[in-house]
């Protein structure tokens, strides 16, 4: 509502200032010359910012094509409770005996009939979800069991109950509630539990590289990569912000209540290195700020938005510079874009509804359909349904938009898990829009990179060379009992024939 507020006051001032303008050249005080409009001019661009996305409108899709009859978990746990990709939407739910989500083809909307198929081999409550950004099959889950597991999910989606993990990650001795894959790094997963502990895993040879668990006093909130994966932003119970350099485990720099209130903070990179952070004040208003982690005395910019109790969770679109939050048990998303322009954080607008969302979905860019404008698109999570929310922006022409769809990030990793850990960086391998955006569930279109099952297991792969030689010595053992058989029948054969003689 202050945010509203403030665009509607300036609105006004330049209503205001057009109606003296008019005052002072009716009693001839001022010229009737175009100086005035020029000067109108001028500062409208000064008080109304102009941009591209301050017309972004976002629209709840049909009924039809919603995801219904869902029973959504109901744990209290603050994650997103949803991954989405180009291919499959997943989303944790309830389960008896243990934790459990469903992945669905994203084609496979309407009634979801309560047999489907899950995905169940956790003991505990599944906590995250999060789909690998280098193949659209491979899912990582976590859970109060404190395990992390990894899954390959068929192409037309399950078709019987998914028990058994590709590869499963113990390291942790609490519950693990996040989950992070690396950018660009291929098989690097980063999982954070409420041992104040996070973990660097490589997930080819299924092991914990690197250990981070000095360095958080409490419960962490938040933990996610910057754009090319050198390096990790952690919120923390401890009322500090980090910047962590993953591969040495040490702390590049760190800020002391980014917001004076005890609620959870929640920090993501965005463009040029900077650092957003939702959070709550003393008075449990919540803020949401923008920082320069080579100043982190005083922010760039601190605004606040309301009063409700909801954790923000911060979505930031790279391409287009706008970060979305939505807050668990909200019924709205709001949307800023943000610049090099005081005060940075720029308001856009908001979506609102009459439900509350429990937990949110975010579809990569290489998911949008791009010849309606779209640049964004949310799965949100009712009690019983999954409802996509689609962000567009207005435009009349139906030929592809250069300006919305910059090239984005595709699927290709450009460094390998070995390499990464070693100290090599890679950035982000772009892709371009413009004549992808027909088919883009099909692997081929993207280079997606082969099954996990065939490269990065090294534990299935051991099982399979083991099983060959195991085959091998079998079927040797056999053919030495049957030419043992054969000697022994020529020999009783022989014996036979011998007594008949006599």
């Amino acid at each position: 509502m202050h945010i509203a507020r403030q665009e509607v006051s300036e609105r006004s001032v330049v209503f205001c200032f057009h109606s003296c303008l008019s005052v002072f050249v009716e009693f001839g005080c001022l010229a009737p010359s175009g100086g005035h409009s020029a000067l109108l001019t001028l500062i409208s661009r000064k008080v109304v910012r102009t941009s591209k996305f301050r017309h972004v409108f976002g629209q709840a899709v049909k009924a039809d094509q919603c995801y219904d009859d869902i029973r959504i978990s109901q744990m209290t746990w603050d994650s997103n409770f949803c991954s989405v990709n180009p291919k499959f939407v997943a989303m944790i739910v309830d389960a008896s005996g243990g934790g459990a989500f469903i992945v669905l083809p994203l084609s496979k909307t309407g009634r979801i009939d309560m047999s489907l198929p899950t995905v169940c081999g956790h003991t505990g409550p599944v906590l995250d979800i999060e789909f690998c950004p280098h193949n659209d099959n491979i899912i990582a889950s976590c859970s109060e069991d404190c395990s992390v597991m990894i899954w390959e999910i068929p192409d037309g989606g399950l078709i019987s109950p998914l028990k058994d993990p590709v590869v499963k990650l113990d390291g942790h001795s609490k519950r693990v509630g996040i989950l992070s894959w690396h950018p660009t790094a291929h098989n690097v997963l980063m999982s954070a539990g409420c041992d104040n502990v996070v973990i660097l895993w490589n997930v080819v040879h299924g092991e914990a590289v690197v250990r981070i668990d000095s360095m958080h006093t409490d419960l962490i909130y938040s933990a996610c990569w910057n754009r090319n994966g050198s390096q990790i932003l952690t919120s923390c119970k401890d009322k500090k912000l980090r910047v962590i350099d993953p591969r040495k485990g040490s702390v590049i720099c760190e800020k002391d209540k980014p917001h004076e209130g005890s609620r959870p903070v929640r920090a993501v990179f965005v463009s040029d290195g900077k650092i957003l952070t939702t959070g709550f004040s003393r008075m449990s208003e919540r803020q949401v700020a923008l920082w320069d982690p080579n100043n982190f005395s005083e922010p760039l910019t601190l605004q606040e938005l309301d009063t409700s109790s909801g954790v923000l969770l911060p979505f930031f679109d790279p391409d287009t510079g706008v970060v979305y939050l939505c807050g668990k048990g909200d019924s709205s998303i709001r949307y800023f874009e943000v610049t090099d322009e005081a005060p940075y954080v720029h308001y856009l607008s908001m979506y609102s509804s009459k439900e509350s969302q429990k937990g949110m979905g975010y579809m990569p860019k290489r998911g949008l359909e791009v010849n309606k404008c779209e640049i964004a698109r949310f799965y949100k999570l009712h009690e019983r349904k999954c409802e996509p929310i689609v962000m567009t922006v207005p435009r009349k022409s139906d030929l592809f938009q250069e300006d919305l769809y910059p090239d984005t990030i595709g699927p290709e990793p450009s460094v390998e898990a070995d390499d990464w850990f070693a100290g090599k960086n890679g950035e982000p391998i772009l892709i371009s829009l413009k004549d992808g955006f027909v088919a883009t569930t099909k692997n081929k279109e993207f280079k997606v990179i082969k099954s996990l099952m065939a490269t990065t297991s090294s534990s299935s792969s051991n099982r399979q060379s083991d099983s060959v030689v195991r085959e091998q010595r079998e079927s040797s053992a056999l053919q030495n009992e049957v030419k043992e058989l054969r000697e022994m029948v020529e020999q009783l054969t022989k014996r036979v024939s011998d007594l008949e003689s006599n």
